[in-house]
């Protein structure tokens, strides 16, 4: 055919490809986000500062506030081994390549062919009987080619399934963040409370040394007819019941650094945290806003997205109401000689375009529609719900915090009291005025009132950590993903 005749054989198409792309629409309705229930500040932040785009917490590392050298290093061994995480960002890494082949839908898709034929039929002719093998007619057939199809998104279907990919792959990367902030701060809390117990196990030790040095001097007293025998069953008594204590302290200890061990991706034969009898300082934690929290929790971040790819999806079950439209083209050479089979009097080629529309489906497409909407819905309530409980979580940090500060002064100055009772109580002993039960009873209290004011400091750390992770950790909404689309598509 002449390049003339290939015009004009062009131009019905072209005019049918540029009325079609000028009236292209996008169907679905456009991402809007839902109203949602906010309030203005939290309700329990009296006396906490708001956080400033130069403080510490937002740069991400928030473990650092504790200011603990082992801890950032076991930190960053999660980082790089912890198992659940390396499972979040294989599902990450299987989301954005959806994403890749979703856009490549909006490109034309080129194959290529080569054949090669011989074919006979039988004949009962003399000439035929006389070549010995009852055939007749013998032909060869050579072909090379390329074909080429191109859906055009006419109706937006597979920009709006791009977008809906492009969604569910940005939450799947603020799922990757949650996973990651979540093990974090476990980690963070089994680590303060690990040191917790150290300091524990240190006053347990440095107790049960000074009630064998009160079993000595009962000793001594009961063999100079002092003191009678039962004050040494009770020296001897109340110094086994602290060392069980150290000892059930030490397990908890192990279980602590097992924990810890998993965490990092190691066996827990393979992991030694040297104790070490120093608590971290509560660190002073920037407080942001409740509408900030919008863009600094994974989780809602996660969920919104969620919202964006369902509302995409809508756009996809509308245009299945529309016709597809597909240019088809195909060309190449076939001949019957090999030898010459690429030469233009064998060219040949075709081109088109191809409507296709379902016309009867017995309420399908609407089943779709309706379903698609719906979980619209869900998504919407489940993000509502998402916001609304990452509040709750803040508000709850806020006033276990507000308390346990309350609380860990009362007890500091009930433990003062309970170490001016035994050493007053010990004088009386050494005087002889009182017996060892008397001694024992208030040797117990000042130990319960030290070691729960130690727990009280643990609780205070892991609150802390528990504030730290409601907000967000120091992640930016700014962190996701959000040019995939930018990447030249592999072929």
């Amino acid at each position: 055919m002449s390049s003339l005749s290939l015009k004009n054989a062009l131009r019905p198409l072209a005019i049918v490809v540029m009325t079609f792309s000028l009236g292209a629409c996008t169907l679905g309705p456009d991402y809007q986000r839902p109203e949602l229930p906010m309030a203005a500040e939290f309700k329990r932040a009296e006396g906490w500062k708001v956080a400033n785009p130069a403080d510490v917490l937002e740069r991400g590392s928030w473990w650092r506030l504790y200011g603990d050298a082992k801890l950032d290093a076991l930190v960053e061994r999660l980082n790089a081994s912890n198992q659940n995480l390396a499972a979040a960002e294989a599902q990450y890494r299987q989301a954005r390549a959806l994403v890749r082949g979703a856009r490549s839908q909006l490109f034309p898709t080129v194959g290529g062919s080569a054949g090669a034929t011989r074919a006979g039929q039988g004949s009962s002719t003399s000439s035929a009987a006389q070549s010995g093998n009852g055939l007749s007619g013998i032909s060869e057939s050579y072909s090379v080619g390329l074909d080429a199809a191109w859906e055009l998104d006419i109706w937006g279907r597979l920009r709006r399934n791009l977008e809906a990919n492009r969604a569910n792959m940005q939450a799947t990367a603020a799922d990757l963040a949650a996973v990651r902030l979540s093990l974090q701060s476990e980690l963070v809390q089994t680590y303060l409370q690990l040191r917790v117990m150290d300091e524990q196990q240190r006053l347990l030790n440095q107790t049960v040394e000074a009630f064998a040095r009160s079993l000595r001097l009962t000793e001594n007293q009961y063999r100079a007819g002092i003191v009678p025998k039962s004050d040494v069953t009770q020296a001897l008594t109340q110094l086994r019941s602290t060392e069980a204590q150290a000892i059930d302290l030490q397990w908890q200890r192990a279980q602590m650094e097992h924990a810890i061990a998993v965490l990092i991706g190691v066996p827990p034969s393979e992991l030694d945290i040297e104790e070490r009898d120093e608590i971290p300082d509560l660190p002073t934690v920037p407080l942001a806003l409740p509408s900030q929290l919008l863009e600094r929790r994974p989780d809602i971040a996660s969920a919104e997205r969620q919202v964006i790819a369902a509302n995409a999806q809508i756009g996809v079950a509308e245009a299945a109401w529309y016709p597809d439209l597909t240019l088809s083209a195909s060309g190449g050479y076939r001949n019957s000689s090999f030898s010459d089979l690429i030469s233009l009097p064998n060219r040949f080629w075709s081109l088109g375009p191809q409507l296709a529309a379902t016309l009867l489906d017995f309420g399908g497409r609407r089943a779709d529609l309706e379903a698609a909407e719906a979980n619209y819905d869900l998504t919407v309530a489940n993000y509502r719900q998402t916001v609304l409980d990452s509040f709750r979580e803040v508000e709850d940090n806020l006033v276990q915090l507000r308390v346990l500060a309350a609380e860990a002064v009362v007890q500091r100055q009930a433990l003062e009291a309970a170490q001016e009772s035994l050493r007053l109580i010990q004088n009386q002993y050494r005087a002889g005025t009182v017996d060892f039960l008397s001694v024992a009873t208030v040797q117990t209290s000042a130990l319960n009132n030290e070691r729960t004011y130690l727990t009280l400091l643990g609780d205070q750390l892991a609150a802390s950590v528990q504030l730290i992770a409601a907000l967000g950790g120091g992640w930016e909404e700014t962190q996701l993903d959000f040019e995939p689309l930018l990447e030249t598509p592999e072929r």
